[in-house]
């Protein structure tokens, strides 16, 4: 991987940061009752973010994540065009998608079940 490839991996990893580490304190703040942590320090860093709407909304979870996908594309765009290994790949792993079709969708059916079940069982222990 080249020096500019790890740049912007690295800086697209920075600009989502932010916003996963959001959107996880939403999910972590409803798995268990507020008073206990890890959902108590979750409710803390969303109610922070809905103090400072500005920074908050607008610059970390609009700005910044835009600014990662205009990045992205364009990097995968300019890769594309002068990549011929790239191509190549991209062609032979869509080859191989549509040969095990039925094995991944066995596979995705398989991990939403055990989703599901996880979902459920937490429910069943906080009730």
């Amino acid at each position: 991987m080249s020096t500019a490839k790890r740049t912007i991996a690295a800086t697209e990893l920075f600009l989502v940061f932010p916003g996963a580490l959001f959107m996880t304190a939403l999910v972590v703040r409803s798995l268990q009752p507020r008073q206990f942590e890890p959902a108590h320090t979750a409710q803390r860093l969303v109610d922070w973010f809905s103090v400072r709407p500005h920074v908050g909304l607008d610059l970390f979870l609009i700005a910044l994540p835009l600014a990662a996908f205009v990045v992205g594309c364009s990097a995968l765009v300019r890769g594309w065009s002068r990549d011929a290994e790239m191509r190549r790949a991209a062609l032979e792993m869509l080859a191989a998608i549509r040969a095990h079709m039925a094995t991944l969708l066995i596979t995705g059916a398989t991990l939403v079940a055990g989703g599901i079940l996880a979902i459920v069982a937490v429910h069943m222990i906080t009730d």
